[in-house]
């Protein structure tokens, strides 16, 4: 494998200092256990938000740690969990007396970990309720998952459940406000090509040279379909009308559109594809009232994308404009 790191065993500490340094002030990285915290916490007390999950993923993790989104993130080892005790530093490093909320991607190992450190935070007197993310429309039950995967569509619900506690709501608000980001969520996407973990030096599946997965999980997990490669209105056909679908999408509505590329796709086709969804959403009579086009959640070097869609209502759709500051999305003031 080609990649520019000194060696396997060293590539998720190197990363995580370099990541740290470069952002100094916005993330604090604590080492003992490892976890990303705000390098200066909230003027007043508020409720905190967390994260956490497997590296390969970023800027999911230490990246949206910063005002307006999470308050701490527990990063685990390539595509594998936090452990308990680095989502409990993170959940006391959140902890300002008005409760925590544990954003819990849809994965076994990440529901386990966060419920044991869920136990152990109660036992510590930390408030904590848990909001479980699947917005992945592709498939219900996969390697990693029982039910939905948390996918793509994860970030946007951590934007505006940072945004509900940073202007002060309450614990429930904060949770209802996920849940309904959640209910109201679907993503699809698919792999071109896969990725390579270091620890691993070699690719996490195999597809032929005009072969594409349709459905792709984050970590390489089956899709619903192999196919053959064909052009990206016809692709962008395929992961839109699935997620349309399912959320019964109508005339009428108003969305987010969001286009995620998997850490391998420029940019200027993730914009194609985006421009076909607008066109498909604009003749049915859907109003996109917000976009969001880039690398928001990866699978390191996979070549893919996803398409999400939220369906927005005024008060999602505030807490979407409110203003964010991390290394991994800046909006606003």
């Amino acid at each position: 494998m080609k990649k520019l790191i000194n060696a396997p065993a060293t590539v998720l500490d190197e990363f995580m200092r370099g990541f740290a340094r470069a952002n100094s002030s916005l993330v604090s990285l604590h080492t003992d256990p490892v976890h990303f915290s705000r390098a200066v916490p909230a003027s007043s007390p508020k409720v905190g938000v967390i994260s956490g999950g497997g590296s390969g993923h970023e800027p999911l993790g230490g990246g949206y740690v910063g005002p307006g989104m999470l308050d701490a993130a527990a990063p685990g080892a390539f595509f594998s969990s936090p452990t308990p005790d680095q989502i409990l530093a993170a959940t006391s490093s959140a902890d300002q007396g008005r409760g925590v909320v544990h954003l819990v991607l849809n994965y076994t190992g990440d529901i386990l970990n966060f419920e044991a450190a869920a136990e152990l935070a109660d036992l510590e007197g930390i408030e904590v309720e848990t909001v479980v993310l699947d917005d992945d429309v592709a498939v219900e039950d996969s390697t990693y998952t029982a039910g939905r995967r948390g996918v793509a569509g994860t970030i946007v619900t951590m934007k505006l459940a940072g945004a509900a506690a940073e202007r002060g709501d309450g614990l429930a608000d904060v949770v209802r406000i996920a849940k309904k980001a959640n209910t109201n969520m679907g993503t699809m996407g698919l792999a071109l090509e896969a990725c390579t973990v270091p620890t691993v030096g070699r690719p996490s599946f195999d597809l032929g040279p005009n072969e594409i997965e349709i459905g792709i999980g984050v970590h390489g997990e089956p899709g619903v379909r192999r196919g053959e490669m064909t052009t990206a209105d016809e692709i962008t056909d395929i992961l839109l009308e699935r997620v349309i679908s399912d959320l019964k999408i109508t005339s009428g509505d108003r969305v987010l559109l969001f286009v995620n590329g998997l850490g391998g796709t420029p940019l200027s086709e993730q914009f194609i594809l985006f421009n076909h969804a607008a066109d498909v959403l604009d003749s049915l009579g859907v109003t996109i009232e917000r976009s969001l086009v880039g690398n928001y959640f990866t699978s390191l070097e996979m070549k893919g994308a996803s398409i999400t869609l939220l369906r927005l209502d005024d008060e999602l759709t505030e807490l979407f404009d409110a203003p964010v500051h991390t290394s991994g999305w800046r909006a606003g003031a």
